[in-house]
């Protein structure tokens, strides 16, 4: 069976100030965090022994996620005081993952990717290594991959211009290795995009693209972010919405409280033992983080509030994300705020 390293270690510089309080892997998308939603998408596939490897606030991490047994899986930490790179933090691992063929997740990328049939394409291409795919648009801010027949990988190109465009197939950072991988990864820092995958094609390795057609968002930056809640919202991508769903799009955690005269606008999300006030409006694309309250009157578009965010009455809030413990005024009104760390 399969065994899945989960790169959760990174420090997420082009998320921050996010990042600063919140490491990447642990952003809420939809009230859970990104990784709640990797290690949940393993689970469904079989998947059962996961390592992850830790470093900007590893203790947030290990405190969500535990053993795993909350996600059917049985998890293992390596813990990294200094970066190793994407390469170099698997070779650390290799005691755990030399024994078989074996998964490379990013902790910050959000997909429904069916690895199931990604392993199908592994074993049938008799691949050395298999990176999955994504097609995406003009805005070419992914390193390219370019194939052949049969999706033989050919060559790279690292985030091309339009005059060096020859695919548009980005590459997701999923990916499968054979256990014969661990030769060519020396004990240093070392990259998979930079350095093993063009060894491996200088070395004529039998390496292949697999494309996913279904949803990928490399949860970058705060653009990115924003994209990936509409998805979840929007239902373009198969992951789990927590609590009940009262309405068509609109969910409901255990212990909310939603005053009668409140209006919730779909789609949104509201999370456990949130409090919504009277008069106050909710939605389109609010995702309302646990704990957290909204004061009467307030209005909320397409924000979104993390843990035990505090709306003051008669504020007006739209496009905006409110991080853990944030605080907004009566009466403010706040428009395109990417974060307040503080009251407002």
């Amino acid at each position: 069976m399969l065994k899945a390293m989960v790169l959760a270690a990174g420090a997420g510089t082009r998320l921050r100030p996010l990042s600063h309080q919140t490491p990447k892997p642990m952003v809420p998308v939809a009230n859970r965090p990104v990784l709640h939603h990797v290690l949940a998408n393993l689970a469904r596939h079989g998947i059962r022994d996961v390592m992850l490897n830790l470093h900007a606030h590893p203790d947030q991490v290990r405190a969500y996620c535990g053993d795993g047994s909350r996600f059917g899986l049985r998890l293992r930490y390596s813990m990294e005081p200094k970066l190793l790179g994407t390469a170099g933090a698997v070779k650390k691992a290799e005691n755990f993952l030399k024994d078989a063929p074996f998964i490379i997740m990013s902790g910050d990328g959000l997909s429904d990717i069916d690895i199931t049939r990604f392993y199908r394409f592994h074993r049938r291409r008799r691949s050395f290594a298999t990176m999955a795919t994504k097609a995406v648009d003009s805005r070419f801010e992914y390193g390219i991959t370019v194939t052949g027949k049969g999706g033989r990988i050919r060559g790279f190109l690292e985030k091309p211009s339009w005059g060096e465009v020859l695919s548009n197939k980005a590459n997701t950072g999923i990916y499968l290795f054979e256990p014969g991988v661990f030769r060519h990864i020396p004990r240093r820092v070392y990259d998979f995009g930079h350095e093993l995958w063009p060894k491996m094609l200088r070395l004529k390795k039998p390496i292949f693209a697999w494309e996913w057609k279904g949803y990928w968002c490399d949860i970058g930056n705060l653009t990115e972010y924003r994209r990936s809640q509409e998805a979840v919202l929007n239902g373009e991508v198969d992951v789990e919405i927590p609590g009940r769903q009262v309405r068509r799009g609109i969910w409901i955690e255990e212990g909310a409280r939603v005053h009668p005269r409140a209006k919730l606008i779909a789609p949104c999300v509201i999370g456990a033992r949130a409090k919504i006030a009277r008069g106050a409006v909710v939605g389109p694309y609010t995702v309302v983080g646990a704990a957290a309250s909204v004061g009467p009157n307030a209005i909320l578009k397409s924000c979104i509030l993390f843990d035990g965010v505090d709306v003051g009455a008669g504020s007006y809030l739209a496009h905006s994300i409110l991080s853990a413990g944030s605080r907004v005024t009566t009466k403010s009104a706040v428009y395109n705020a990417e974060i307040l760390d503080s009251g407002v």
